[in-house]
């Protein structure tokens, strides 16, 4: 069995390096890709690697800030930067049987301002 927290770590690698090839080989045929938030879904690896490849062009990159991974399931943590702007990204990652990543479940949070009615319960960083 593929170690998930490995196989994360060289997908976000192969991404970065902007390697279609490797990162191809790591997704599943059938892999499904969903963002909840924008309601998205990409189904299979031809379309997933056309989403990636023709969706997100230019200059941008990315850092992995913590991956945690047990059995066939990992989550990761990234930063990714365009343009000067930073973006959090959580995603979690299913494996298959075979170890190639078959389910992708991507949350990109957008930082927003304390509300007032909360700034005395929170300390600020």
């Amino acid at each position: 069995m593929a170690n998930a927290h490995h196989v994360v770590a060289a997908y976000w690698a192969a991404a970065e390096a902007r390697d279609w090839d490797t990162f191809a080989d790591l997704v599943a045929d059938r892999v499904v890709y969903e963002a909840p938030q924008a309601r998205e879904r990409v189904r299979g690896r031809a379309a997933y690697l056309r989403f990636n490849v023709e969706g997100f062009p230019g200059a941008w990159h990315l850092q992995v800030e913590r991956i945690v991974g047990e059995g066939r399931h990992a989550a990761s943590w990234i930063q990714f930067s365009d343009a000067g702007d930073h973006y959090p990204g959580l995603c979690f990652f299913d494996l298959d049987e075979n170890g190639q990543i078959a389910r992708i479940t991507d949350f990109w949070p957008t930082p927003h301002e304390l509300p007032a009615s909360r700034a005395h319960l929170v300390e600020r960083y």
